[in-house]
């Protein structure tokens, strides 16, 4: 945060890490879950706006889709990983004990309620950077991985709508084995209409699945 030159209020920065099983074993204290409570509200907001703006082409459900992948529990966890912020966390013992400080629900919220922090101390263009700063990365690759929505089933459901046999993938890879690189292609009624390159043949495929899907809907019935 002292990069972003985001200095929050000392309160509401241990506040922000304050888990529930602490303040009722302390005296009832407050915890962090009304922080968490803004801090998800202006976490939807900006990511929601920089998706809307950045991916005109993409219709409502796949936004939706886009957003629920970095802003799910899971992802928020893991950015709270990178950041250390379990070391800061205040718990109760039961918590300590069944190994809290890595528990992906208490993660995800408490790094919530240090955006509500952040939110509070330094305001909304603050709370803004910090969140663009970490999330515009993860939500450009998996925008490009394709994997936030199932391409795949999307492009079967076409091909059946039009009356085309099932989609099928012609795959390539280069490379040594501990770096190979597969290239997938789509065949939609005997004619190529996407590829896509990845790591994995799986990630592969989606990512020419995505690329023939755009063009089927951009472009209506060939």
């Amino acid at each position: 945060m002292e990069q972003l030159g985001i200095e929050v209020d000392a309160q509401l920065f241990e506040l922000s890490f304050t888990h529930r099983s602490y303040a009722y074993e302390n005296g009832g204290v407050p915890s962090n879950e009304r922080l968490e409570f803004l801090g998800d509200a202006v976490l939807q907001i900006v990511v929601t706006e920089h998706i809307f703006r950045t991916y005109p082409d993409l219709a409502e459900g796949q936004l939706a889709k886009l957003r629920a992948s970095v802003v799910s529990a899971v992802a928020l966890a893991e950015v709270a990983r990178s950041l250390d912020l379990g070391s800061l966390l205040l718990l109760g013992k039961g918590e300590l004990t069944t190994g809290g400080r890595d528990k992906t629900s208490i993660l995800a919220d408490t790094f919530e309620a240090v955006i509500g922090a952040i939110h509070l101390s330094c305001g909304p263009d603050a709370s803004s950077r910090f969140i663009h700063a970490l999330f515009d990365p993860l939500i450009a690759s998996a925008e490009h991985r394709g994997d936030y929505t199932d391409h795949k089933t999307a492009l079967q459901e076409i091909c059946a709508q039009r009356g085309w046999s099932p989609p099928r993938y012609e795959i390539t890879g280069t490379g040594p084995d501990h770096q190979r690189v597969f290239t997938a292609t789509v065949v939609l009624d005997e004619r190529p209409f996407g590829s896509g390159s990845a790591p994995s043949k799986k990630q592969a495929e989606q990512i020419a699945a995505r690329a023939a899907f755009r063009e089927l809907s951009g472009a209506g019935t060939p």
